[in-house]
């Protein structure tokens, strides 16, 4: 259930009018990383977490709910920005909120100019008002929202689209010098960092949460690092251990003789014989530590 309380959660103000810089916010109501794909996305999540991780239901919830209180800070601004514009374009010349910014015909015409290039929607179709679409006029799409069934693949998507929506605030906050815009950005901005850090201490609460699902990696194939460019450079992501998994990185300086001698790596050394044993081993009792805990949860829930 859901009940709407008519403040606004952060208190968006804005200096003066400004046609092109609600357009730019777009991005952040119906874009693909704005407020209203965030709140979705984690809305969504929630229904697959409900049975096994009933907390973290929860959680999803109410940042999702968060996430639509983000949007109606976004749309309040973008309408703020649009006064004297919105449903009233043919006498913006009269609005005094207007005037104060205009300087004679020229000014008042260019600021009506900008608010029908900046975004013609604005005017064509909705009349002033805000819709779920970009700065450019396209309509918000399901397809920006990632929900995989997998809690601990959902909140590794979720810390990346909180990372990408806080990139864009700080994008926003170049683009205008309005003190009480930048307020409210900043606000914006920051709760992306604390969502981040939620989903990121919910990932940790998740163990084992990798590789994700139950299905332990194939011993195989796990450990190759390919030298698949002239002059690959070496570091931690291709030599030394690999993190977590009590192995190391074989590094494959020529793939193609390496293909050729293992017959498409199908021959395998003696040893890997007991790795997929091991292997198919652990997926049995990873199956059924995973059975077990959701069959707990649901008991509790």
């Amino acid at each position: 259930m859901f009940h709407h309380v008519k403040s606004l959660q952060f208190n968006a103000r804005v200096s003066r009018p400004d046609p092109r810089f609600a357009n730019l916010l777009l991005e952040q109501f119906g874009g693909e990383n704005g407020e209203l794909a965030a709140a979705m996305q984690y809305f969504t999540q929630a229904f697959g977490a409900k049975v096994p991780h009933p907390d973290k239901y929860d959680m999803l919830m109410d940042i999702a709910t968060e996430e639509f209180s983000h949007l109606e800070i976004v749309g309040a601004t973008i309408q703020m920005l649009l006064k004297g514009v919105n449903g009233e374009l043919k006498d913006a010349a009269d609005q005094s909120e207007i005037m104060q910014v205009m300087d004679g015909k020229a000014a008042k015409e260019n600021i009506i100019h900008e608010a029908l290039t900046a975004n013609p929607q604005f005017a064509i179709i909705t009349g002033g008002g805000v819709t779920p679409r970009n700065s450019q006029g396209i309509p918000w799409c399901a397809s920006y929202i990632n929900s995989n069934g997998d809690l601990t693949v959902d909140l590794r998507s979720n810390l990346a689209s909180e990372s990408r929506a806080k990139l864009v605030y700080e994008h926003l906050m170049k683009f205008t010098d309005d003190p009480y815009i930048q307020e409210t950005l900043s606000f914006l901005m920051t709760r992306e960092v604390t969502h981040y850090k939620m989903f990121e201490a919910a990932l940790d609460s998740i163990q084992p949460n990798f590789p994700p699902a139950v299905l332990a990696a194939d011993p195989r194939y796990l450990q190759q690092a390919y030298n698949f460019s002239e002059g690959t450079v070496r570091g931690p992501w291709n030599e030394g251990e690999i993190k977590g998994m009590g192995k190391e990185y074989i590094y494959i300086e020529k793939p193609i003789a390496y293909v050729k001698e293992t017959e498409g790596l199908t021959k395998q050394p003696k040893e890997m014989d007991k790795a997929l044993a091991d292997k198919d081993k652990l997926d049995k009792e990873m199956s059924k530590v995973k059975s077990e805990g959701v069959k707990k949860l649901i008991r509790k829930a």
